[in-house]
């Protein structure tokens, strides 16, 4: 099976040593993949787990879950990160994901705060931004195969 993270390696090969909790997420961008991961595969434990602790809120288990079950994840693109090595003590992600919820396709757009304490990545929060609009000619973020201006572009 291929990693739901869009790396195209197989998830025994890439989030999975981090959603079974036998490697922790070396970087950033290695958590933010396997939250998304997580999110596809529906591993509450992980992603409450993952989340730091003093930006959690009392009903995070049933809001995530709620996300979780009625959401289907269709892709996820970085389009930036700052800082987030494995010698940083901080990290931010900017990504894409896209997503379906019934007959709605969308797109969640977010740049993620991660903080590295004891040599562990958390999630802490993240400003959520305006949907990425591609050209009038490219192709639609919603991997419909269409060109923006035929898709999503339409008004």
């Amino acid at each position: 099976m291929l990693c739901p993270c869009g790396s195209q390696r197989s998830l025994s090969n890439c989030c999975g040593p981090y959603l079974e909790g036998k490697q922790a997420a070396p970087t950033a961008e290695k958590l933010m993949r396997s939250r998304y991961s997580a999110y596809c595969l529906k591993k509450i434990d992980y992603l409450l787990k993952t989340h730091h602790l003093t930006y959690r809120k009392p009903n995070s288990r049933r809001m995530i879950t709620t996300t979780a079950n009625r959401t289907q994840w269709l892709g996820l693109t970085i389009l930036s990160k700052q800082a987030g090595r494995p010698t940083d003590k901080t990290g931010i992600v900017e990504f894409v994901a896209r997503f379906q919820e019934g007959d709605q396709v969308g797109q969640l757009h977010e740049r993620s705060r991660f903080r590295q304490e004891g040599g562990r990545w958390f999630y802490l929060d993240g400003d959520l931004l305006p949907p990425v609009q591609p050209k009038r000619n490219e192709p639609c973020w919603c991997n419909s195969g269409k060109k923006y201006k035929q898709c999503h572009g339409k008004r």
